[in-house]
Parts: structure tokens; C-alpha cells; sequence
């Protein structure tokens, strides 16, 4: 799991010696990474184990890979600063979605939408918000499948609910939104260049949808036979 494990020697807690301040933000913070990691394990468990039943079913694992992502402390603090919001452990609880990260490679787009369908049936997993990019794509070409969950965490004296942004997509999906997110953070790139190459990457989004689509009626047809 690359999560990233947290401790007081932090860049926003080098003073915390002489600040009361920080060794508040400190102590908050590292509960509020301790929550999002155990909920990070507890949604990446449910995958995995959804993966093997599927894969007893279908001959074939739904699942290509897994990836997480915590936040740091850092980008925490200032993100709730950019919103204007106190920076504390309940600011960052109530008004932050995406502390913990978990992202799902699929093989095909049908199983993405499998997965999601079968997580959200858990009892335990409860929907806060959905946006659908597959069906309706960003305008530069982004396809993928965003949750938001809640789902409780079992601590030694309390369960608490946490929540998580699952991200799902597929092989091709993955592999486009890399490659942009590398050539986005180019420097110095001019504006006539940036023109031709956004719709360049929106013709590469489409050919990636028509890639999945082909794969998937092949498969569909194999496994017909």
C-alpha cells in the first residue's frame, strides 16, 4: 500500500517546540491521518476480496491493480487554508472528501461499473456522492468513475466514520489520464501549443473509449462461445 506514514518531524511541524499551536495541529493531524489509513486498508480489503469472488464467477479477475493515496499533512493544511476554513481536525473531517484516495484498474468498463455496484450494495458503505466521467467526460477527454463513500473504522475505545474517494477506471483510462497529467504540468509550453495540443488529447480520449469498447464486445463474444 504506498501510503504515505505520517510523524512529527513533518515540514509544518519543524517548530513545533516553541508553538502550542502547531503541537495542536500536530496531534490532530496525526489522528487524522491514522483514520484515513485504517479506512484506506478496510476499502482495499473489500476490493481485493470482491476481485477473488468475481474471478471464481468469470474465470478472470476484474481487477488489474490497485492504488492508494494519502494526503500529507502539508496539502491538507493548505487546501483548508485556499478554502478559507480553520485549520482542525473537525474542519478537515467535515469539509475534505479526498484525504484518502483509493483507485481501481480494471480490465474492462462493464467491470468497473460491477465493482462499484457490488461495494455499494456492503451495508456497511455508505454513497455520499457519485460523478460518473465515463458516461459524461471532461471536456479535455478525463474518463473514470468518482465515489465518495463513508465506512466505519473499528479504533480500541470507538468506531468512527470515515470517507474515502474511490476512483474507477480502466486499463486505457489510466494509462491516457498519466500521460496528460505529465504533459499538463509542462512549463513554459506557448498558447498556441496548448491549443493544438488539448485537441489532440481529446481525439487520443475518444480512440482510448473506442479501444475499451472494442475490447470489451471481443471479450463478450469469447465468452459467448
Amino acid at each position: 500500500m504506498d501510503v504515505r506514514s505520517v510523524s512529527l518531524s513533518d515540514k509544518i511541524f519543524e517548530k513545533i517546540d516553541d508553538e502550542p499551536e502547531l503541537r495542536r495541529l500536530a496531534e490532530e493531524m496525526t489522528k487524522l491521518m491514522l483514520y484515513h489509513k485504517c479506512a484506506l486498508r478496510e476499502v482495499e480489503t473489500k476490493f481485493r476480496v470482491l476481485d477473488d469472488q468475481l474471478s471464481m464467477k468469470r474465470e478472470r479477475n476484474p481487477i488489474s491493480t490497485i492504488k492508494t493515496r494519502l494526503k500529507s499533512p502539508m496539502s491538507i493544511k493548505e487546501k483548508l487554508e485556499r478554502l478559507g476554513l480553520p485549520v482542525t481536525l473537525s474542519s478537515a473531517e467535515e469539509n475534505l472528501n479526498d484525504i484518502a484516495g483509493i483507485r481501481v484498474i480494471c480490465a474492462f468498463t462493464d467491470d468497473v461499473y460491477t465493482l462499484a455496484d457490488c461495494l455499494l450494495k456492503q451495508d456497511d458503505v455508505k454513497l455520499i456522492g457519485v460523478k460518473d466521467y465515463i458516461k459524461a467526460p471532461k471536456p479535455n477527454g478525463y474518463r473514470s468513475l468518482h465515489l465518495i463513500i463513508e465506512i466505519p473504522i473499528f479504533l480500541i475505545d470507538q468506531k468512527k466514520a470515515v470517507r474515502v474517494e474511490v476512483q474507477l477506471r480502466t486499463i486505457a483510462m489510466e494509462n491516457w489520464a498519466n500521460l496528460e497529467h505529465r504533459l499538463r504540468y509542462k512549463k513554459n509550453i506557448p498558447e498556441e501549443k496548448l491549443a493544438v495540443t488539448a485537441d489532440m488529447l481529446s481525439e487520443c480520449a475518444e480512440m482510448s473509449g473506442m479501444l475499451d469498447f472494442k475490447m470489451q464486445e471481443i471479450r463478450k463474444i469469447i465468452e459467448d462461445e
